[in-house]
């Protein structure tokens, strides 16, 4: 009977550890500060270590603020593109249709891996077109996906408008489209994951994707994913604005860069 009772007592310390809330962890703020302070941005880089329940960062606040997703709702983007046929896989080519495009990057045929990884903004729009607003709706509201108002702007409403997302809300995202609670074919989340990733070495594997919205002199950026370490995986978003918008030439590399430093700052990559 004892036994019973200390397996029993056991099994609920588990079971209450296991659903313990995260703790905030500011240890790194001097050193997150400073890299961004490196690359002339400011803003808040968000680290989440599922492993310890913690969440890591320079500016707590500012990661619950929301902000637009821009080119990181590539992401349930081409979930929903995958999910509904679409696209079929990292595979599919996306055609240039021979007109001038804001980039020469974005003038000739992708596949959509190649495509997603240099935000080629006209190749989703054709695709946001092709799901069409219904669609786009229905899964997004499947998927549970932060903040978003298509109103009649299918091919633009995560560049501008009223759609919005939290760092935070960006890590969770992540996590279940990594844990397999995002209601998708397994094919699809696969696909995905594949798509997502930058580098993968003996070591670690490193995915993400960047985000840049601006108006005028307003310029907001975001790189978030995850770098998965054996067994062990850690979830980043960042976002960022240029301390001064007439000196934006790390901008661009930095939102990057600066997760890499981080990263290394905490021993992690």
């Amino acid at each position: 009977m004892k036994k019973i009772l200390l397996l029993s007592l056991c099994i609920m310390i588990l079971a209450c550890d296991g659903k313990r809330a995260p703790d905030y962890n500011t240890d790194y703020k001097t050193a997150f500060d400073s890299i961004l302070y490196s690359y002339d941005l400011q803003g808040t880089l968000l680290v989440f270590d599922p492993q310890k329940q913690t969440y890591y960062s320079n500016d707590f606040e500012r990661a619950k603020q929301s902000f637009l997703p821009a080119s990181t709702f590539k992401i349930p983007h081409t979930i929903i593109a995958l999910e509904t046929g679409v696209l079929t896989d990292a595979e599919t080519i996306l055609k240039w249709d021979g007109e001038e495009r804001e980039f020469h990057t974005w003038e000739q045929d992708m596949t959509l891996k190649e495509a997603f990884r240099v935000s080629c903004i006209p190749c989703f729009q054709e695709v946001a077109r092709e799901i069409g607003q219904d669609r786009m709706k229905s899964y997004l509201n499947k998927l549970q996906y932060a903040k978003i108002e298509i109103s009649n702007d299918i091919d633009s409403f995560w560049l501008k408008g009223a759609s919005r997302i939290s760092p935070f809300e960006q890590i969770n995202f992540l996590d279940r489209l990594y844990n397999k609670k995002l209601p998708i074919l397994t094919t699809t989340r696969e696909q995905m994951l594949r798509i997502l990733e930058i580098e993968s070495h003996e070591k670690y594997t490193f995915s993400g994707k960047t985000g840049w919205s601006y108006h005028d002199d307003d310029n907001n950026g975001w790189f978030v994913g995850f770098l998965e370490e054996g067994k062990k995986i850690y979830y980043f978003a960042l976002n960022i604005d240029p301390i001064d918008a007439k000196h934006m030439q790390k901008f661009v590399a930095g939102r990057e860069q600066a997760v890499r430093k981080a990263l290394h700052e905490m021993k992690i990559m």
